[in-house]
């Protein structure tokens, strides 16, 4: 098993890797992760006081030489378990040479004979009685559960060139993570049968491999220098495997407060290693910005796939237009604040730099999603686009009537809620429904005097809570989810393409999301607002109820519900959304407010349902 390194990073198991995982279940059993995971597993079971110890022989206390050996013994026995019978160890029976046919290859290897030691063999002996069979058998299952509780990743690390990884990345996948993941899983069936001598009845095909597989080269990305020397080391990810449904538990589930601009660059003290960071170059609408993640964020880091694309060898090659460090040192972090989620406009170099500490209270997918945006959101309005948080969607209808719908809003307001449940109403309605924005973009008045509307994610970050139960559930095979079990639970998944998201559509509705207001006679489900200063007022106040998705609660403002960028540069942002505004008002774009009314009690599901339904029908007229 040609392991370069390995880490256990909280509940992550992370092998790095520049050659052929093993393809035997004798390669598995004599490496260095099956050994290392044995051992931790001894660890949990000393913690626990469990009772299997004593039958193993594993009652004394860990620092002493007999348990050292004793833990070399059993790791000896599970070893020549994968090719013998529990009784043929026992007895001191060489194994006979095994066929193996390593996943992927098509060819017959054999199997080198196991050879336990001579303490591994009385074990064995002394484990041949019922009780110590079934002590041994309960070993071998808790250890593969174990194995299998980590979120496990493998990156495969390659060169640039013909023969690299990146070059066939289905091949290297193959013959590397779907390897590991057969040789496991056949490797715990193997050492449970010669422990019983039975069959099982039922087998279960679950991941016992690893759940991620990156390809990380090192390429040439142009940097300012002093970028370079911080940032030049770390090699980009250019392929990405996951097994779906992939589930994680990071370490907090809400953000707080909003991103500070610093004087300060706060990469300036920074030195990124190449063995403990990667790179997901992220297309973010047109723009690439390079975001490094540190290993203790790697779940976190990998997610990036079913939100934003993985940018192109042209795009990585013609360099980015901010560069984010996730999960810097905190003690490079001090000087900037008590909530280190900063970044810095550094007018020398034209880029913009962004960082946030390695600490479990940032260890939540919105402070990455979300930083990105905001540097999205900067770039954006210097270029004279406003960015905008909402969602986007195009619509044709099979009676021949099509529009683009924009809906801005909070978090938790509604948005995407109210598109999923106008997707599920009309599906007898709708010919083509495109997803331009799921949560950020960007508004642009054209030569025409048209607003066009672009995207910046392929993919949705939800509520698990607020989707539909049918949706959710359809969409399972290509989910990413987020602490299931808490308030606030997320899913991540895509759901556009790059072309629609930077297709640029002219708008025809342009709605807030008030999920605040209950709707009666005076306060209809769709409000339409007649002026252009009526209009920035209830755009510019962005109010809404919070959901829980922040530490933020009750009715809450902030400017154009936006705290992403905007409020940074208010002044600039004022002139871009007049201009929109009024440029909507004399195109006879619908601008207006839409009572999704998720934040009132009782109205999380029937709220958004009667907004798309309301919706469809002007749509429709």
């Amino acid at each position: 098993m040609q392991v370069k390194r390995s880490f256990k990073e909280g509940n992550q198991i992370i092998i790095h890797t520049d050659g052929a995982i093993c393809s035997t279940t004798a390669e598995l059993s004599a490496s260095a992760v099956f050994q290392g995971a044995v051992r931790l597993y001894l660890t949990q079971l000393r913690r626990q006081e469990s009772p299997l110890l004593a039958p193993l022989g594993l009652s004394d206390a860990p620092s002493t030489t007999q348990a050292c050996d004793a833990e070399s013994d059993l790791i000896s026995l599970l070893s020549a378990l994968g090719a013998q019978t529990l009784d043929e160890v026992a007895g001191g029976v060489p194994s006979a040479p095994v066929a193996e046919t390593p996943a992927g290859s098509g060819e017959m290897d054999p199997a080198e004979p196991q050879c336990a030691t001579p303490g591994a063999r009385r074990l064995a002996a002394g484990l041949l009685n019922p009780a110590g069979r079934r002590a041994l058998y309960e070993f071998a299952e808790g250890l593969y559960d174990y194995w299998r509780a980590f979120d496990r990743f493998m990156i495969l690390h390659s060169s640039p060139g013909p023969t690299g990884w990146e070059r066939r990345p289905y091949r290297a996948f193959n013959s590397t993570i779907e390897s590991l993941t057969h040789t496991v899983r056949s490797y715990y069936r193997d050492v449970c049968e010669n422990i019983t001598g039975n069959h099982p009845r039922i087998y279960r095909q679950v991941a016992a491999g690893c759940d991620v597989g990156l390809i990380a080269v090192h390429v040439d990305c142009p940097l300012p220098p002093v970028y370079q020397e911080t940032l030049g080391a770390v090699p980009f990810i250019r392929h990405v495997w996951i097994a779906p449904p992939m589930i994680i538990d990071p370490p907090t589930n809400t953000r707080t407060g909003q991103f500070q601009r610093v004087d300060r660059n706060p990469l300036a003290d920074l030195r990124l290693s190449s063995q403990e960071w990667l790179c997901y170059p992220a297309a973010v609408g047109p723009l690439l910005i390079n975001t490094y993640f540190h290993q203790s964020f790697i779940g976190l880091g990998c997610s990036l796939a079913n939100l934003f694309e993985l940018a192109s060898d042209e795009q990585v090659a013609a360099g980015p237009d901010a560069v984010f460090v996730y999960g810097a040192a905190p003690e490079t972090m001090w000087q900037l604040g008590d909530l280190p989620t900063v970044f810095h406009d550094d007018e020398e170099t034209g880029l913009l730099a962004a960082a946030i500490s390695a600490e479990d209270r940032f260890g939540y997918f919105g402070y990455l999603k979300k930083m990105i945006l905001t540097l999205h959101n900067i770039v954006a309005m210097k270029r004279g686009l406003m960015p905008f948080h909402g969602a986007m969607v195009r619509v044709v209808l099979k009676s021949g009537q099509e529009a683009t719908v924009l809906i801005l809003g909070d978090t938790a307001t509604g948005k995407s809620e109210s598109l999923e449940a106008f997707r599920s109403l009309g599906s007898e309605f709708i010919r083509d429904m495109r997803i331009v924005a799921d949560d950020m973009g960007s508004l642009e008045v054209d030569d025409e005097g048209r607003v066009l509307g672009y995207g910046t994610e392929i993919g949705a970050f939800v509520r698990l809570d607020d989707l539909g139960g049918g949706y959710a559930f359809g969409q399972i095979d290509r989910a990413v989810i987020m602490s299931p079990q808490k308030v606030n639970a997320r899913v991540v998944l895509p759901v556009t393409t790059l072309h629609d998201v930077l297709q640029g559509y002219p708008v025809d509705f342009l709605l807030y999301a008030n999920n605040y207001e209950a709707v009666d006679a005076e306060r209809p489900v769709v409000e339409r607002l007649e002026t252009v200063d009526q209009a920035l007022d209830v755009f510019r106040a962005g109010a809404a109820m919070a959901k829980g998705t922040t530490t933020a609660t009750g009715l809450v403002h902030s400017y154009f519900a936006n705290i992403f960028g905007p409020p940074q540069y208010r002044d600039l942002h004022e002139s871009l959304a007049q201009r929109v505004f009024e440029a909507a008002f004399a195109r006879g774009i619908f601008v207006g407010q839409l009572r999704t009314r998720l934040g009132v009690p009782g109205m999380e599901m029937q709220g958004p349902q009667e907004a798309a339904r309301v919706l469809l029908e002007m749509i429709s007229a």
